[in-house]
């Protein structure tokens, strides 16, 4: 296998995150960082379905799969990065050397996920098999899921009632990281892709899915101390009721909705009849006639006086002249 095709990898994903450093030293935002790598993940797997030596399926599946998926992970941080900037600004390292060596990393590790996408371009098998149909589904499930899950939680977070308050329903009622879960899934596709090539090669394919779970229990445990941190005994909760990474029931279940139930709407305020009516403009009201607001023995006066004869009925006048016309 011509490993070629990953050294022009290599060196295009140093030449964005050495880019996106550059911006980062001004913005003093680190999300930067996994933007560009799921933009490198994108471009990587076009670039490989060109110039792998498989068979046209396979380079087209890779593309196809690869670039999907990294430009999904890409609008969602992007997404994500836009609403969080003022909090990411604030956890941004003020250390240039290491937050450089964070950059370069991401290129390392775009060009080792990228390994697995060149991997099953270079399945030489130009007719579908069992094994292609099974990619096609775990790449669905997986690709599926992560898009539910990060929907999810974007929903729930952009609800201010929601503040210091834990996502239990859809995928992370089973879950507290479907995200890390589906993930690995989908990375688990280009496996079953290059199932046919050598054992030594068709190896090389689990260094994502490893490196993907490897990635998510080295975070998870940070990210629940910070969760329970901010929530306290309502995450301690979710924790011992819900599987970290496998979705499975959680305790209780089916009669676990009590013990998930977190919101109450409040109940319908009584309406009061001030005498006013709302009208179309807002905070406008109409109020009664102001006669109307008269006691009644003041309502009672003298009617209104009516001309003697109806005007029909008058003598007709005679027309006025107007001064200087008036004959001699």
């Amino acid at each position: 296998m011509n490993s070629q095709p990953l050294v022009v990898v290599l060196g295009f994903s140093t030449a964005v995150m050495l880019a996106g450093w550059l911006v980062e030293r001004r913005r003093r935002n680190p999300a930067i960082a996994d933007l560009l790598w799921a933009a490198c993940i994108s471009a990587a797997a076009l670039y490989l379905g060109v110039a792998a030596d498989g068979s046209l399926m396979s380079r087209l599946l890779v593309a196809m799969m690869g670039g999907i998926g990294g430009f999904r992970l890409f609008m969602h941080l992007l997404q994500r990065m836009l609403v969080d900037s003022t909090d990411m600004r604030a956890r941004a390292d003020a250390n240039g050397a290491r937050m450089f060596a964070r950059f370069v990393g991401k290129a390392v590790s775009a060009t080792l996920f990228a390994v697995p996408l060149y991997v099953a371009a270079e399945n030489p098998h130009d007719q579908a098999t069992l094994w292609t149909w099974l990619a096609a589904a775990v790449y669905s499930i997986g690709l599926a899921g992560e898009t539910y899950a990060d929907i999810q939680l974007a929903a729930f977070r952009d609800q201010p009632r929601n503040v210091a308050r834990t996502c239990r329903s859809g995928l992370w009622r089973y879950s507290r990281h479907p995200n890390y879960f589906f993930a690995f899934v989908h990375w688990c596709s280009y496996a079953l892709l290059a199932v046919g090539l050598p054992w030594t090669v068709w190896s090389l394919t689990l260094i994502a899915p490893v490196a993907t779970a490897a990635i998510a229990f080295r975070r998870i445990p940070a990210i629940e101390a910070e969760a329970l941190r901010r929530r306290g005994d309502g995450y301690l909760a979710y924790q011992d009721a819900t599987s970290a990474f496998v979705p499975l029931l959680p305790k209780g279940w089916p009669k676990d909705a009590d013990t998930f139930a977190w919101y109450t709407p409040p109940l319908p305020r009584e309406r009061v009849n001030s005498g006013r009516h709302s009208t179309p403009i807002p905070g406008a009201r109409i109020t009664p006639n102001p006669s109307s607001r008269l006691p009644s023995s003041e309502l009672t006066g003298p009617a209104t006086p009516k001309p003697a004869r109806p005007l029909a009925g008058r003598e007709e006048r005679a027309p006025r002249v107007a001064a200087g016309e008036a004959g001699e």
